[in-house]
């Protein structure tokens, strides 16, 4: 948005006053372009119980409240997916052959950390999430200026709870 776009050429203007040259990487560090993860991304080290990499995104990122009910479908749709996951290794698959055979496919990229989001969680688990993600799509909807909270909050809990 407009406030994030502002601050981030104030802080290159306050750069460029003791540099005379500034090139492409000092403009990326500044901006922490680099740093910037997509919202899959942190919902599946969530699921994946990874803590120290969801921190990392969580501070590294500026979600908007708009972001909160992005956060929280993609998040649902993800639960749904190991649900049906789940499902199938059960009637027989193995778990390699079920992330294989899985529509629409996963990609390769995310293979490894899905078999971690399935090792590391149980259908009761995922079902009280999914209860739990309705709830706070309720708050968010009815408080949309705490949006960016009440997900971050929801975020932490799924994270601090998987480590106890």
């Amino acid at each position: 948005d407009r406030i994030n776009l502002i601050n981030e050429l104030k802080k290159i203007r306050s750069f460029s006053r003791n540099k005379k040259n500034i090139n492409k990487n000092d403009i990326i560090k500044l901006t922490n372009l680099s740093e910037n993860y997509d919202i899959s991304e942190l919902i599946d080290n969530t699921l994946a119980k990874n803590n120290k990499k969801t921190f990392h995104i969580l501070n590294e990122n500026n979600f908007g409240n708009e972001d909160a009910l992005i956060i929280v479908r993609i998040f649902l749709s993800k639960l749904k997916r190991l649900i049906k996951l789940k499902t199938q290794i059960k009637e027989g698959d193995n778990l390699d052959k079920a992330i294989s055979n899985f529509k629409p496919p996963i990609f390769w990229k995310e293979k490894e950390i899905v078999k971690k989001q399935i090792q590391n969680t149980n259908n009761e688990t995922i079902k009280k999430t999914i209860v739990n993600l309705n709830y706070i799509e309720l708050l968010i909807k009815k408080h949309p200026i705490k949006s960016t909270n009440i997900i971050t909050n929801f975020l932490l809990e799924q994270v601090i709870s998987s480590n106890n």
